[in-house]
């Protein structure tokens, strides 16, 4: 998801986004600890987008308490 993706998206729908990768990302350790992913940037990439989604959220919450 890019970053004017999230920008378009309301907050009730980023927060509903947050919890949904939050998720998959936990789904994504416990699948590695049992065995190996494929492709392990998987988690790495789920992360990172965990993160801009939480940065995001942050940001609109500032910019209302202005």
């Amino acid at each position: 998801m890019k970053n004017s993706e999230m920008k378009a998206l309301s907050v009730d729908e980023l927060q509903g986004k947050l919890a949904a990768e939050q998720e998959h990302l936990s789904k994504l350790k416990f699948a590695h600890a049992i065995s190996p992913l494929e492709n392990p940037m998987q988690i790495k990439l789920a992360r990172k987008l965990v993160a801009r989604l939480q940065t995001e959220l942050k940001a609109r919450e500032l910019q209302n308490n202005l």
